[in-house]
């Protein structure tokens, strides 16, 4: 199996190569930093091009590692704050990344299956409970109205042209090595010594947690399972909703006692009060996820304490 990896270099990128090579997979992988001999070695990259992708790009790797059977597009913008700060820069790595990516592999590989990874920012607000993959599409900031344009793109070319396209909506992914969001936030600040945190928003907000490994697992085994139609949207949630109050409480309670948790009420722009998946069509694969997020955050505080000794 030869595949290649769009933004392999990312969170979720690094996870994704470690295990298709550990399952024996050729694995390329083309996006944005540098990745040096050794460190291509230890995530299990054969080939790794830092760069645009781009028409010159695609085909320089496809010379050196051959054309792909499936490539995972993990490329493009993933945080709605910079969105909303740089909207036109979160364009440019989310839709135009993607139409350059389709329109190479209309001209040079057009039997490549895609594997997209967009995510549940495309629902927006308005949704109470499980949000199915079928439901109104309300995207509230930049980050997911582009995510959403990514999706008619892909199935834009699988209606037109026949590219086959699976496009996984991630929803609140989290776990090793990453440097953002609200469990990076609230352990580096309690490393810094605080002990009396004010977060944004309510503590209600709703969110479906899901660990970096299971999702990776996820990605891995959607490629070996048959696709029957051109283009295909599942939602990669758990179903479970747990609230930004408990994950923080969670988290807090893993790093030690004496800390307290309040909230500002002020909710960020682009934020809507609950994402919760319907998760039955990721079960009739079937999947099943295995890491509650009590141990994924307790595992999350641990991996965070090891890189600061």
């Amino acid at each position: 199996m030869n595949m290649w990896v769009t933004g392999a270099n990312g969170f979720i990128g690094r996870h994704l190569v470690r295990v298709l090579a550990d399952r024996g997979t050729r694995v390329h992988g083309i996006g944005h930093g540098a990745i040096g001999d050794a460190e291509m070695h230890r995530i299990g990259l054969e080939h790794w091009l830092n760069g645009e992708i781009d028409a010159a790009n695609l085909n320089a790797l496809a010379e050196r590692s051959g054309i792909p059977s499936t490539i995972f597009h993990l490329a493009g913008g993933s945080s709605v704050g910079l969105s909303i700060a740089q909207p036109f820069e979160d364009f440019s790595r989310t839709v135009a990344s993607t139409a350059r990516l389709l329109e190479w592999l209309r001209g040079s590989a057009r039997d490549c299956r895609l594997i997209v990874a967009s995510s549940a920012a495309v629902y927006g607000a308005g949704h109470e409970g499980a949000i199915a993959e079928d439901a109104e599409l309300l995207p509230m900031s930049p980050y997911g109205q582009h995510k959403l344009m990514m999706e008619q793109l892909c199935r834009s070319y699988a209606v037109t042209f026949g590219l086959r396209s699976t496009v996984m909506r991630l929803f609140s992914v989290y776990g090793p090595f990453l440097r953002k969001q609200l469990p990076w936030d609230i352990c580096s600040r309690l490393h810094a010594g605080e002990r009396n945190l004010v977060l944004g928003g309510t503590g209600a907000e709703v969110r479906d947690w899901t660990d970096v490994r299971d999702v990776v697992r996820l990605l891995a085994e959607i490629r070996g399972r048959p696709q029957q139609e051109a283009f295909h949207v599942i939602n990669a949630g758990s179903g479970l909703g747990t609230t930004v109050a408990k994950v923080a409480a969670t988290i807090t309670e893993s790093w030690g006692g004496g800390i307290s948790v309040k909230y500002s009420g002020n909710v960020r722009a682009g934020d809507p009060p609950s994402l919760l998946a319907d998760s039955a069509r990721l079960h009739a694969l079937p999947f099943d996820w295995k890491i509650p997020v009590e141990q994924g955050f307790a595992e999350y505080v641990s991996w965070f304490k090891d890189q600061i000794r």
